[in-house]
């Protein structure tokens, strides 16, 4: 018995004193926004660190047609990190919440899942889907929730 937990000691445990990472998924809707803000009270109330992911798109149809792709969803994460930021600064010396900014490439549902696996994440927020055809087929934040590795909050 004693090996066991010897071996175990060093292991990452999720959930013993609360949240330590809350991530936010955006995508710079107004969903996504809000989910954000939400995720920051909920950082700043818990004393979590409040991870805000953008997850690039990879659209290889628009790569062949010569598309800048990449350029258009550096701009978009640049623009989001920006309104972050604002919103930081508007609430400093009132509400203190620490944060990071990150980028991950791929389809938004493989990389938040890798987001929240890699950031070590114990709850994540993202916003409900704008999307109509999502009802059928099933929006990011319904797999998320069916995966069931994490607390979900969808805001809407």
């Amino acid at each position: 018995m004693r090996e066991q937990h010897a071996e175990n000691a060093h292991q990452f445990e999720r959930g013993t004193d609360g949240p330590r990472v809350i991530l936010a998924g955006v995508d710079g809707s107004e969903s996504s926004l809000r989910a954000a803000a939400y995720a920051g009270g909920l950082a700043r109330r818990q004393g979590a660190l409040l991870a805000v992911v953008y997850v690039q798109p990879v659209l290889v149809a628009g790569a062949a047609l010569g598309a800048p792709v990449a350029e258009t969803t550096d701009e978009i994460a640049e623009d989001l990190i920006a309104q972050i930021r604002a919103a930081a600064e508007r609430v400093k010396g009132i509400f203190e919440v620490r944060w990071e900014f990150h980028t991950f490439r791929g389809d938004p549902y493989n990389g938040l899942v890798r987001a929240a696996d890699e950031l070590k994440a114990d709850a994540v927020v993202v916003g409900a889907s704008e999307q109509a055809g999502h009802r059928i087929v099933g929006s990011v934040a319904v797999r998320l929730v069916k995966a069931g590795r994490w607390p979900v909050t969808v805001v809407p």
